[in-house]
């Protein structure tokens, strides 16, 4: 079968999945993908691809009910068998501070910037999860896009979402998540899901090694030594160490250390590394280095490892 052939199966396919008002919401979508700059919803009605009047737009918008889990496995099935599937996961914030009849507002958090300098704003959050095609670039196509209510938090949204997701792919994935989704309970909670984490962690966490061996006199201990990000004191001898040079980047070090833990996640050991950008003499180039933890079977090469996380930044977009 040709592209064009497969493109046409694909598209009738999505097409049935729509439902109600199906005929406008599908030209609504070629209108969306081949307008570069719509500042109203009217704006797309000038599409040459949408052949209905301007208020068709609002009609298909409130009839339209697709079924995203359809729609999903119809997006899974056309991934490609071969090669590692990348996915990575977000939680993206839509500021609604004037809407104040708008339903179900919740307070929703800016890590940078916000309405008035305020990083704290009523609004929708959405919990996204897309899959990373290219090693380069900014590609990155959602597989799942809803919004999390009053009722859900981001963690468990994910975590639903990661598990409706893996049970559809060719293989198993590594999944790349920022710093909120590094910590005890995501952990926990997708120890179950069929797939390989790495996540950022914040540089102010402390962490757990392995406890000691049994003495045979008292309450087996569930921590070993602490493991402080930022203190520099408490950390052991890495279990690898690499240095590599980067096209963009310059002069990368890359440590590893095997086996600690969240306190509240003793039973889940993970890989911590430390990135590190240097200078010419060896010294760290910025204040901040990136930390990250895999949790997961199949953990890819160190010197790949940090590379393939910059990849969750096109979901970003």
């Amino acid at each position: 079968m040709d592209v064009f052939a497969q493109l046409k199966e694909f598209r009738q396919a999505a097409y049935k999945c729509l439902c109600r008002a199906k005929d406008a919401t599908f030209e609504l979508i070629d209108a969306i993908l081949l307008t570069r700059n719509a500042y109203s919803l009217a704006d797309l009605s000038m599409c040459p691809v949408f052949r209905r009047q301007w208020s068709s737009i609002y009609e298909a918008i409130q009839d339209t009910r697709p079924q995203r889990h359809k729609l999903m496995e119809l997006y899974s099935r056309k991934i490609p068998k071969m090669g590692r599937v990348i996915l990575a996961g977000d939680h993206t914030v839509w500021s609604r501070p004037d809407a104040y009849t708008l339903k179900e507002r919740t307070y929703e958090h800016y890590t940078q910037g916000g309405r008035g300098g305020r990083p704290i704003t009523p609004g929708y959050g959405y919990s996204t999860i897309a899959w990373i095609p290219e090693t380069e670039g900014s590609w990155a196509l959602p597989l799942r896009h809803e919004r999390i209510t009053s009722w859900e938090n981001p963690i468990d949204k994910a975590v639903w979402q990661l598990k409706q997701l893996c049970q559809h792919l060719p293989s198993r994935p590594i999944t790349l998540w920022d710093i909120e989704y590094g910590c005890a309970p995501f952990v926990t909670k997708t120890a179950n899901i069929n797939a390989d984490k790495l996540m950022r962690l914040r540089s102010n966490l402390c962490l757990w090694g392995e406890p000691p061996q049994y003495s045979g006199r008292g309450k087996p201990r569930i921590h070993g030594d602490k493991f402080k990000l930022n203190d520099a004191s408490t950390w052991s001898e890495p279990t690898e160490i690499i240095e590599q040079e980067n096209a963009k980047l310059g002069r990368v070090r890359i440590r590893l250390w095997a086996r600690k833990h969240f306190r509240l996640s003793s039973h889940h050991p993970m890989s911590i590394i430390l990135v590190e950008r240097l200078l010419e003499d060896g010294c760290p180039r910025v204040n901040k280095p990136m930390w990250l933890a895999f949790v997961g079977e199949e953990m890819p090469p160190l010197s790949e490892l940090w590379k393939l996380y910059l990849r969750r930044f096109a979901v970003d977009h």
